[in-house]
């Protein structure tokens, strides 16, 4: 895939009415990505923890390249950057004064040779945009499935797809299907148009759902990464709802169940608190599947993540929580 910058054009500065000026951000968005992966940047985004303690160390505190600015988040002078990044910067309106300098709104990540960008560090914003490893186990999980198997997929959907990695995932894979970003985050939904743009992947189409309920039809294959911590400020991007963040996911598991065409296939990357040894969302989950005519499997994929929320109350009695992959299969 290539990157596409004719999928935005540039609006007039004078008299933009606020659609308008939305484009020219975007397409100014879209072509920063481009000198971006022109220069050769790349930047693996890591956990919010060890991010913190990076830019702790001595000598972090401003940027002094563009991985600096991009990837960590630190301010930075204008001096560091590249007149033409810095121009597209600010025409996409994601810089903001800082102390005697300036920081960028967004970072940018890579995975593969793809560059997205999400939202700055640190994502305190109700409506921030998700980038992590979770990010790069769910893309290879798709890819493992994708990459394996011949099934077509003629329509898919990344439901909560942030800013669409899922999606330009399936796209990559295969580029003749439908392949739908949904997300309820107007900033998210922004940022997956960009991305997909940027991948070349015009199969993705972003829009606006509350899980599915606000798309029609069926699908070969759904596949999602939805937040399942107990967030206290209930960050949509986070809080994944339940007593113990696995709400949403199990609402994921019926959805799927009802949208899923004969032969397709759900793909649920997700968390599980695990508590007395005993994992709460596979049980539910298992329930759920038991009454349905699929066929599935379960595994960890990484049995210890995001051990620092263990310190809030709503973990209290929690030994650990899992990086699982649930995949579902309906049977014809």
């Amino acid at each position: 895939m290539n990157s596409n910058t004719d999928q935005f054009q540039f609006a007039e500065p004078n008299g933009m009415t606020s659609a308008s000026a939305e484009i020219a951000q975007d397409a100014a968005l879209l072509k920063l990505g481009c000198a971006l992966k022109k220069a050769g940047y790349r930047f693996t985004t890591i956990t919010p923890a060890t991010h913190a303690r990076v830019n702790a160390r001595d000598g972090n505190e401003w940027a002094i390249d563009l991985g600096g600015v991009f990837g960590w988040s630190r301010p930075f002078d204008s001096s560091v950057l590249p007149e033409e990044i810095f121009a597209l910067m600010r025409i996409a309106g994601i810089v903001a004064p800082h102390d005697a300098g300036w920081r960028c709104l967004l970072r940018a990540s890579t995975l593969d040779d793809q560059l997205f960008f999400h939202s700055a560090y640190p994502t305190e914003e109700v409506d921030s945009v998700f980038f992590g490893p979770d990010t790069y186990r769910f893309a290879t999980a798709i890819g493992q499935h994708l990459g394996v198997t011949a099934t077509p997929v003629q329509r898919a959907v990344d439901i909560g797809c942030g800013g669409g990695p899922g999606a330009i995932s399936i796209a990559h894979y295969r580029p003749e299907a439908e392949v739908l970003a949904v997300d309820i985050n107007d900033s998210a939904l922004r940022l997956a148009r960009v991305n997909a743009a940027l991948a070349g992947a015009g199969n993705v189409k972003p829009c606006v759902s509350n899980l599915l309920n606000d798309v029609d039809g069926t699908f070969d294959l759904i596949v999602a990464n939805p937040p399942y911590l107990v967030d206290p400020e209930r960050r949509a991007y986070r809080h994944g709802a339940g007593a113990l963040g696995e709400g949403l996911s199990l609402s994921i598991v019926d959805c799927a169940l009802q949208r899923l065409r004969s032969d397709g296939t759900l793909l649920l990357y997700t968390g599980a608190a695990v508590v007395d040894g005993i994992d709460a969302f596979r049980l539910a989950a298992e329930q759920k599947l038991s009454h349905g005519q699929v066929q599935w499997h379960y595994r960890e994929i990484d049995p210890d993540i995001f051990g620092e929320e263990l310190v809030h109350p709503a973990y209290a009695k929690v030994d650990r929580i899992a990086a699982v992959l649930l995949v579902v299969t309906k049977c014809g």
